[in-house]
């Protein structure tokens, strides 16, 4: 997280950076949760194989990964850079969905970047995600493939 924060430009003030770390490794604490949520993502495969921040942080990384990505909850896939497209090109895409069945999504490049909770405007949503985890490797072949990535560095 310092690694990525850090190479911003114009670059970010010591304490935004600190700030900014700190906020992320607070949101890890998602994975302890009890009862624990249950999460989806997909990741481009080239920032993978990016050593950002050195090969020992970049081990690291992919070890996290693979922590995370073995947990009941949680559905981690890779998408491989031979796809020549999917529907994530657009951005990153959030949906959250609660216990009381109500919901808000975004996506950097749908309704503007706007979080919505309108049914229709989240069932845009809820489409494009579901093609680009069909496009995406399966959860096991991802963890294959971090784990290969791994054993490369």
């Amino acid at each position: 997280a310092r690694a990525a924060i850090e190479a911003a430009q114009p670059p970010y003030s010591q304490d935004d950076v600190d700030r900014m770390v700190a906020g992320r490794m607070a949101r890890q604490s998602v994975f302890e949760r009890d009862p624990a949520p249950a999460i989806s993502f997909v990741l481009e495969e080239a920032p993978l194989r990016r050593p950002l921040g050195g090969t020992m942080v970049w081990r690291q990384q992919l070890e996290r990964l693979l922590e995370v990505g073995r947990l009941r909850n949680v559905s981690l896939q890779v998408m491989p850079t031979h796809r020549e497209v999917h529907s994530g090109l657009d951005g990153r895409i959030e949906l959250l969905k609660f216990a009381d069945g109500t919901a808000v999504g975004r996506c950097d490049g749908v309704f503007n970047g706007r979080p919505v909770s309108d049914p229709r405007q989240l069932r845009v949503l809820e489409l494009q995600y579901g093609t680009i985890r069909a496009q995406a490797l399966p959860p096991g072949e991802s963890l294959t493939f971090i784990e290969q990535l791994l054993g490369e560095t």
